[in-house]
C-alpha cells in the first residue's frame, strides 16, 4: 500500500494487534521517522499516534460529516476543546476590536467564554453545526464557524486573533470551509456579512471566493454606531467571484 496517498484523508487504521485508529492522516516518510523516532519505514500520524507501514493490516478512506478536522496550509482547523476557554477569553473576549464592527462578543467574561465552549462542543452531535478553532502549532489564532443551516443555506462567520490579521488566515481557512460545506456536507448556498467598515473581512470574503450580493442600508447597529451591512453568499457553481 502507498501511505503517501492517504495524507490529509479520514482514514480508518487497524493494525496487527487489532487496535483501531481513525481520524486525519498525516504521512510520515521513512527518513523523517528514522530521524525523529528510530524507525527505518514510513508511516501514518493519527491525532498524535503514530502507526508504522508494517504494523498497519488495513487502511481505508472514511466519509465524515459535521465539524471534521480540516488542514491548510499553515494551520488546523480543530474542534473545541474545554481548555480553550479561557484563551479565547484572553486572545478574543478581552479585546474590543474583535467585536467592534458585529457586536457579538460570546467570550466577554470567562465565565460566558467556558458556557460558549460547552455549547459548541454540545452542538457536535447535531446536524449542519459546524465550529473549528483556527489553531497553529498549538496556538490559537482564530475561530470559524458555520449555523443557522435552513432550506440548504447555512452562514459563515470568523474572527482572527490581534497579532495574527492581515496574514491571510482568515481567507485560508474561510476557502477550506467553503469547500467542505459544499463539496463533502452538500450545502448548496454559504451566506456571510459584514460591516462595510471592516476592510479586513471584506477582504477575507472576497479573497476566499465569495460573491457580493447587496448592501442593507443601516442595517447593522453596534452600541451608537450604525453600520451598512454587506452580504455575500458562496455556490459550488458560481463563476469566479468578482472583487469589488
Amino acid at each position: 500500500m502507498e501511505l503517501s496517498e492517504y495524507n490529509g484523508k479520514h482514514v480508518r487504521i487497524t493494525d496487527r494487534w487489532g487496535e483501531t485508529f481513525e481520524g486525519m492522516a498525516e504521512y510520515g516518510t521513512a527518513s523523517f521517522l528514522e530521524c525523529e523516532y528510530g524507525g527505518r519505514e514510513d508511516g501514518i500520524f493519527i491525532e498524535g499516534c503514530l502507526i508504522f507501514h508494517s504494523d498497519i493490516v488495513s487502511i481505508e478512506e472514511t466519509e465524515v460529516h459535521g465539524t471534521a478536522e480540516l488542514w491548510t496550509e499553515r494551520m488546523i482547523l480543530r474542534r473545541y476543546r474545554p481548555e480553550d476557554a479561557d484563551h479565547l477569553y484572553e486572545r478574543l473576549g478581552r479585546d474590543p476590536s474583535t467585536y467592534a464592527c458585529s457586536g457579538w462578543n460570546p467570550y466577554a467574561t470567562a465565565k460566558l467564554a467556558r458556557k460558549t465552549v460547552r455549547e459548541m462542543i454540545d452542538g457536535y452531535g447535531k446536524a449542519h453545526v459546524y465550529s473549528w478553532i483556527m489553531d497553529i502549532d498549538d496556538v490559537i489564532v482564530g475561530t470559524i464557524g458555520a449555523y443557522d443551516y435552513k432550506d440548504d443555506q447555512i452562514e459563515v462567520g470568523f474572527s482572527v486573533v490581534k497579532g495574527w490579521r492581515g496574514r491571510g488566515l482568515a481567507s485560508e481557512a474561510l476557502k477550506k470551509v467553503l469547500n467542505y460545506l459544499t463539496e463533502n456536507e452538500g450545502i448548496s448556498c454559504v451566506r456571510a456579512w459584514c460591516a462595510s467598515e471592516n476592510i479586513g473581512s471584506r477582504k477575507a470574503l472576497e479573497k476566499a471566493g465569495m460573491r457580493f450580493l447587496r448592501t442593507e442600508k443601516n442595517a447593522l447597529s453596534v452600541g451608537e454606531r450604525v453600520y451598512d451591512r454587506l452580504i455575500y453568499e458562496y455556490r459550488a457553481d458560481q463563476p469566479h467571484a468578482k472583487v469589488l
